[in-house]
């Protein structure tokens, strides 16, 4: 995060390995409102539905932001990896329980998953799907079109 932080030309708050990441929202949230910032995303990245003590780490990351700011968070964007297929929609199912979730990313749709199960997931969950990552530079995240996707999921993408 921080090399794309750089990248990107906005700060990154980091802690130490091992340390609390409910605590490093909150201190993000604190900075962000002491500074006047508007946009602040928290990047829990890494947490998979089956690790029990993974989602207990982000049950307690969304319970601290409220007490914040009752709110908060305002919009939960999972990302989810093309190769995932079905599992997909028990992860989406198990995020939506405990962070809410409002919309979807779905990344690695530059490689042979085409993200076919965007279309179920969709119509499970009624999610907006926001953006596509079709590669691994800045720029290779796209907003989401549904006629584009459509047209390449069923190979007339030339």
């Amino acid at each position: 995060m921080q090399v794309w932080g750089k990248r990107a030309g906005v700060p990154v708050l980091t802690a130490p390995e091992g340390s609390d990441p409910a605590s490093l929202a909150f201190d993000a949230m604190s900075r962000a409102e002491a500074e006047g910032i508007d946009l602040l995303m928290i990047d829990t990245a890494g947490r998979l539905q089956n690790r029990q003590d993974l989602m207990e780490e982000l049950a307690k990351i969304v319970r601290v932001i409220r007490k914040k700011d009752p709110s908060a968070p305002h919009n939960t964007l999972l990302v989810l990896d093309a190769t995932t297929g079905q599992n997909a929609l028990l992860q989406v199912e198990t995020f939506q329980k405990l962070a809410d979730v409002s919309g979807l990313v779905m990344t690695k749709l530059d490689g042979t998953a085409r993200g076919g199960v965007l279309v179920a997931l969709a119509d499970r969950f009624g999610l907006p799907i926001h953006a596509i990552g079709v590669g691994e530079q800045i720029d290779d995240l796209d907003a989401f079109d549904p006629s584009d996707f459509a047209r390449a999921l069923v190979g007339l993408d030339h």
